[in-house]
């Protein structure tokens, strides 16, 4: 591709990035624009008292798709980033004060699981996992790395003479209700239907095919010198090494069209740039909602309140924790798992007793913090961040009733001051157009993935990258999407 073929992308997460070192290696001209100070979009750090901590993603899966785009630019993962395997993948906790932990050896989370459980639940274990592992497999090339795939296009990819492979995949089955088939004990239950909530979505109501996402953790879990911000500026350091240039601190007022193709982009300050392409890297209800003006209406989809994902309320603090031992990922489970995502999805409101996600992002390696440690602190809510937002009486409320909550674990927080918050609402200033939703839309039928819209939008050299886009949300997913956009734009004719 000629130097002379400018594109513009806009928006620098994760699949924006993936896109600029794609197109940028293979020789365009790239620009990438963000209202932010720094590249990451979701995979954010806040400074507290003095100190950074994550609070976005948390964890750094699916290492294939990092080093092979790494590797496309000219570079090589290992060198541009220290990752140490993770051996503990979380630890679980529940009211009634029983522990599991999960470990990368399968091996060694059975024998857990036995000693936690019994051999039954044991033996269902492994049998989740090479299930799991099997619908991964069957998806990775036919779905995860194709353009825009119809059911019918995933059935021709997997092979007409193999629709049993298909089938395997459970796209008919209740993923809480397959569970049952493995796990008789209700807490196995609950854990392993959490992994439907990395997508946003509730274990009650999305597709067994979710059970892939135990696969990706079993796989592997890394974790990052410098957390997850780290992943975004080596993705940075690449990009710019191949050319491509980076416009921080000023977002995009418009998607430009002259002649049924896009133009170029306006910025917030005014300031035109032109361009043979764009590649937006956010939620593509934002441009259905006229965020980037009304000439690009066309190219998104409005996520419906009812159908978004999962959004979050989330504190970021330092502390001194006693009473019970962290590790880097901790879950606390509600004893009313099922009602928790009625509550969220049908209610819409936050539980009265949520399931609480701790990372405590100095608990690396055998040693332990002897002082104030680093915390990200959530628990899940409606993305509803548009039409409300809480106050800050209500934020120090349910902050309060959330310790007080841990403390029936066992675990007292000595928290220093500040402690900052981020709602839903918050989320949706952050990322326009969604309502705060941190996953698109939410995976809640057999057909929900196919409903999410592909690289090529419906305006000519206008293409798509992130979460809310195929093949779906999560750091690696969104990648996945940003490479996908550079191949269709590279392709296009």
């Amino acid at each position: 591709m000629s130097r002379t073929r400018r594109i513009l992308v806009i928006g620098a997460g994760a699949g924006g990035l993936a896109a600029a070192m794609d197109l940028s290696a293979a020789g365009a001209a790239v620009t990438v624009i963000d209202r932010a100070e720094e590249v990451g979009g979701k995979m954010r750090q806040l400074p507290v008292n003095g100190r950074g901590i994550d609070a976005g993603p948390t964890v750094f899966t699916m290492r294939w798709v990092f080093e092979d785009l790494f590797s496309r630019a000219g570079a090589s993962l290992s060198s541009e980033l220290t990752l140490t395997g993770a051996e503990r993948l979380a630890r679980h906790a529940w009211l009634d004060g029983s522990q599991l932990d999960l470990w990368a050896d399968i091996d060694q989370s059975a024998s857990a699981i036995e000693a936690f459980s019994d051999t039954r639940n044991a033996d269902g274990y492994r049998a989740f996992c090479d299930d799991s592992r099997d619908i991964f497999q069957t998806l990775r090339a036919p779905f995860m790395a194709a353009q825009k795939p119809s059911p019918l296009g995933l059935s021709r990819g997997i092979g007409l003479h193999r629709l049993d492979k298909l089938w395997r995949t459970r796209p008919f089955d209740r993923y809480g209700s397959r569970l049952k088939r493995y796990f008789s004990d209700p807490r196995l239950q609950q854990l392993f239907g959490r992994y439907a909530t990395y997508i946003g979505s509730s274990p009650y109501l999305t597709p067994a095919t979710l059970m892939l996402i135990a696969h990706v953790e079993q796989d592997g879990v890394w974790l990052v010198e410098g957390g997850m911000r780290a992943v975004a500026r080596a993705m940075q350091t690449v990009a710019a090494r191949q050319g491509t240039s980076f416009r921080l601190g000023t977002g995009a007022r418009s998607i430009d069209i002259a002649g049924g193709h896009v133009a170029g982009v306006t910025l917030e300050t005014g300031e035109y740039l032109p361009a043979d392409a764009v590649v937006f890297n956010g939620d593509q209800s934002a441009l259905a909602s006229g965020v980037l003006g009304p000439a690009v209406v066309s190219a998104g989809k409005r996520t419906a309140p009812a159908a978004r994902s999962l959004s979050a309320l989330t504190w970021c603090m330092t502390a001194k924790t006693s009473g019970f031992d962290l590790d880097y990922h901790t879950v606390f489970f509600s004893d009313a798992y099922q009602a928790e995502f009625r509550t969220i999805f049908d209610d819409r409101r936050l539980p009265a007793q949520p399931t609480i996600y701790i990372c405590a992002q100095d608990r690396v390696g055998p040693d332990r913090p002897t002082d104030r440690e680093r915390l990200l602190i959530l628990i899940n809510a409606p993305a509803d961040g548009d039409r409300a937002s809480m106050g800050d009486d209500q934020l120090v409320r349910l902050r309060a009733q959330t310790e007080d909550y841990l403390a029936c674990f066992g675990l007292t927080l000595e928290a220093d001051a500040p402690a900052l918050a981020t709602q839903p609402s918050g989320f949706h200033d952050l990322f326009p157009g969604t309502g705060g939703a941190l996953y698109g839309r939410a995976n809640h039928s057999p057909f929900a993935t196919f409903a999410r819209q592909g690289a090529r939008s419906a305006v000519k050299g206008l293409y798509l990258a992130g979460g809310s886009v195929h093949p779906g949300a999560g750091v690696p997913m969104a990648t996945l999407s940003g490479c996908l956009a550079a191949e269709a734009v590279l392709t296009a004719r």
